[in-house]
């Protein structure tokens, strides 16, 4: 039998031969190095950031310096609970001039504690997230006091500043509200206008309302507004029907408009809790500095819930929108060294803790496919500066 050697045999030996040859010349790395040279935009790009790396890399070897040479700035948006970080540092400053003003009191972490640190007002939670990623050598903040809900929902596009947890400064018992004009009780919400700033935690708190109300979100329809403290100018003006701001603000627009609140906070006082985070850098470079803020917040915090005039008359001067200064640090008092024992589960019993808040917040911004997956709650707190003040304070 003669074998017939067509063309299709010779194309079949051709495509053997090329494919050995791509083996090889893969294996070999002439591959790489053509396409290097030939084609090198096909390359894939990786870009690195400091999120990339520890934290503390930079950190010096010995200590140079057990706290910086220039002021601690520390980002917050008024609460009842920042009038201990007003009383620790006497007042509060700003971004664009955050030198004390002249005749200024010192606050106690100048004068116990021998640190110079400034508060630093913002009006918008989407700012100060800003000013804590760029940190205060580039323009923004060292520390900032935030709600768990936020940091959960920041975690990710926060990396590279690769925040840690610090401290508990308090939590909301009644500060934030829903009000509303012309919708008698939770279970008329549906189909009515929500209005809201989705980058706050009142935002948070609107979507534990639905809840308990058993509503969807898809139930109402939201509008976005474009900070906190718009919240009560969007009631009296009729863009929503229903707003979720501070107390103090809505709870007057609703009066106004022959409205009412329809619930608060003191209906959920575990929810929103404010904690202090630093910027890893900062906390791995100058871990004697935080111990001083923390050591100064928690004697300022102690003397406003015995004596809340100083706290008040200075939250009073940043944030008149809370209402009466007393009557907000009543709402969210400032937290005591036994609750943050008890909330990052040093010794006591909390409803919820730091973790199972974080955790949970987390999980339900995955399910609203917001943003991306954050980190593991016990990767975003650093409790080694509260339990050596915890330590040395006792029991």
């Amino acid at each position: 039998m003669k074998l017939h050697r067509g063309p299709g045999l010779f194309l079949f030996l051709a495509l053997c031969l090329l494919g050995a040859g791509y083996v090889f010349a893969s294996r070999a790395g002439y591959l790489d190095r053509l396409q290097a040279r030939f084609f090198p935009s096909t390359r894939e790009a990786v870009r690195l950031s400091p999120g990339d790396f520890p934290a503390g890399v930079a950190a010096p070897v010995a200590d140079v310096a057990s706290v910086p040479l220039r002021p601690v700035l520390i980002g917050f948006t008024p609460r009842g609970s920042a009038s201990a970080l007003l009383v620790a540092t006497g007042g509060a400053t700003t971004l664009d001039n955050p030198a004390t003003p002249p005749g200024a009191a010192q606050g106690l972490l100048k004068t116990a504690y021998a640190l110079d640190a400034r508060a630093v007002l913002f009006a918008r939670e989407e700012e100060l997230k800003q000013a804590l990623s760029v940190g205060a050598e580039n323009g923004g903040v060292d520390m900032a006091a935030l709600s768990v809900d936020r940091l959960a929902s920041w975690a990710p596009t926060l990396r590279d500043a690769a925040p840690r947890t610090v401290l508990l400064v308090g939590r909301s018992r009644g500060q934030e509200a829903m009000a509303a004009v012309g919708v008698p009780d939770l279970a008329s919400l549906r189909g009515k206008r929500v209005g809201v700033y989705p980058g706050g935690s009142s935002h948070y708190f609107a979507l534990w309302v639905l809840a308990r109300a058993g509503l969807r979100t898809s139930d109402v329809r939201w509008v976005d507004l474009p900070s906190t403290l718009d919240a009560g100018r969007a009631l009296r003006e009729g863009r929503a029907d229903v707003v979720v701001g501070l107390w103090g603000d809505v709870e007057l627009a609703a009066r106004d408009r022959g409205g009412k609140v329809l619930a608060t906070t003191a209906d959920a006082p575990h929810l929103l809790a404010t904690v202090l985070v630093a910027r890893g850098d900062f906390a791995a470079r100058y871990p004697d500095a935080v111990r001083r803020v923390l050591r100064g917040l928690l004697d300022a915090g102690q003397g406003v819930l015995k004596d809340p005039a100083a706290g008040a008359r200075l939250l009073g001067e940043v944030a008149p929108y809370l209402g009466d200064p007393t009557e907000a640090i009543r709402s969210a008092p400032p937290a005591t060294l036994a609750d943050n024992r008890a909330f990052f589960g040093l010794s006591g019993e909390a409803p919820v803790t730091y973790d199972e808040l974080f955790q949970s917040a987390a999980a339900l911004f995955q399910k609203l496919k917001r943003g991306n997956a954050p980190p593991p709650a016990e990767d975003t707190r650093d409790l080694g500066a509260l339990k050596y003040v915890s330590e040395a304070r006792g029991p």
